[in-house]
């Protein structure tokens, strides 16, 4: 296993020996962070995917990405261990270190593993109700489960798929979005609570640097909704378990120019007053990672996106997207070669100044 993890050291020094601009790099928690971010979401779980992927994520890194993101049911464990491969030839290669890159991985969705030769359920049984992992009622109708005992199994998995000591940011995944059609909201916050204690506990033994929530609904539908979570009050829970320097310091959400609620929408209260999403993460100190940067190539189609800063359609999306305050990299998906090396052509590419975000956005939002 490859020892060690993302470092203000490490980071810097990938920034400095990219080549790339420094400004589409972001500080945020004394790392320096890629403004754009590979994602490893899509695709069969099969051999020819996992090379495709591990080729990915290397030509990401060495065109000045060290943003990676996966999950431990993305393709039934074998996008962690496509990661894990590309990163330990890098390593090995001498192209990195480890604390130049950093790494995210989401648990809390029932996986299966692709590379054993069991049903979905058979294998739910042999490693997890047969080992006491899960018992009756732990599983949601959401395919999700979110228990300590569980959440500790997927972690030391991940750990061992991505062939890390370390995972810089782990998320649970979907929390909300997995639990709250069969629990009430006041039991899911008690859960969520017995995860945060699990992951502080992580952190003090050297298996994850921060944790964090992946959601697809929770922090941009209204108050109203079942599914709504307030940041502020899931900061003061992780305040309340790991002290001011506990570790949930990032959130992931979809944020694209038709999913615009993070920018636009003041879905959450801060301080009592309305405010949207990305305006009360960086009142709160937390950094933003974005899903679907393309709404899996829905927005690349003709006509789907409207003209702007003279880009293809596929680096005009990133170019909002990133450009936005509060995010720290939309996450891409991508395993050709050819989108690649089209999708990081961005890196080339100067973030928008704030003033002119700004002025985007009045344009587009007027029209």
């Amino acid at each position: 296993m490859i020892s060690g993890f993302a470092t203000s050291e490490g980071t810097q020094k990938f920034a400095k020996n990219s080549g790339i601009n420094p400004v589409n790099f972001n500080d945020f928690q004394n790392l320096s962070l890629s403004n754009v971010g590979i994602g490893t979401y899509l695709g069969d779980a099969d051999n020819k995917t996992d090379e495709l992927v591990t080729s990915a994520v290397k030509q990401s890194i060495n065109s000045g990405i060290n943003v990676i993101d996966t999950a431990i049911n993305y393709r039934s464990q074998k996008a962690e261990r496509s990661v894990g491969k590309a990163i330990s030839e890098l390593v090995n290669d001498g192209k990195i270190t480890r604390d130049q890159i950093f790494l995210s991985s989401k648990n809390g969705y029932v996986t299966n593993d692709a590379d054993v030769p069991l049903a979905f359920w058979e294998y739910v049984k042999k490693e997890y109700t047969e080992k006491g992992v899960v018992k009756e009622g732990d599983i949601t109708s959401g395919y999700h489960c979110m228990t300590p005992s569980y959440l500790s199994d997927q972690l030391d998995r991940s750990l061992k798929n991505l062939d890390l000591e370390c995972i810089d940011l782990m998320y649970l995944h979907n929390a909300v979005e997995g639990q709250i059609k069969d629990i009430s909201k006041e039991q899911l916050l008690e859960n969520l609570k017995l995860v945060f204690e699990l992951y502080e506990q992580k952190r003090n033994e050297g298996k994850i640097k921060f944790y964090g929530m992946a959601t697809w609904e929770c922090f941009r539908v209204s108050t109203d909704d079942p599914q709504y979570l307030s940041l502020e009050d899931t900061i003061g829970m992780a305040k309340k378990i790991g002290g001011e320097n506990h570790g949930f310091r990032f959130i992931q959400l979809p944020f694209n120019l038709a999913y615009d609620q993070a920018l636009l929408g003041k879905t959450q209260m801060l301080g009592g007053q309305p405010t949207s999403l990305l305006e009360t993460a960086v009142k709160l100190g937390i950094g933003v990672f974005t899903s679907v940067p393309f709404m899996q190539g829905r927005l690349l189609s003709p006509g789907a996106m409207p003209d702007f800063c003279d880009l293809k359609p596929s680096l005009r999306a990133l170019q909002f997207i990133r450009s936005a305050p509060g995010v720290l990299a939309p996450l891409v998906g991508q395993k050709s070669i050819e989108h690649v090396s089209e999708n990081t052509e961005i890196m080339k590419i100067p973030v928008l100044p704030n003033d002119e975000f700004v002025k985007l956005v009045k344009t587009l939002t007027s029209k």
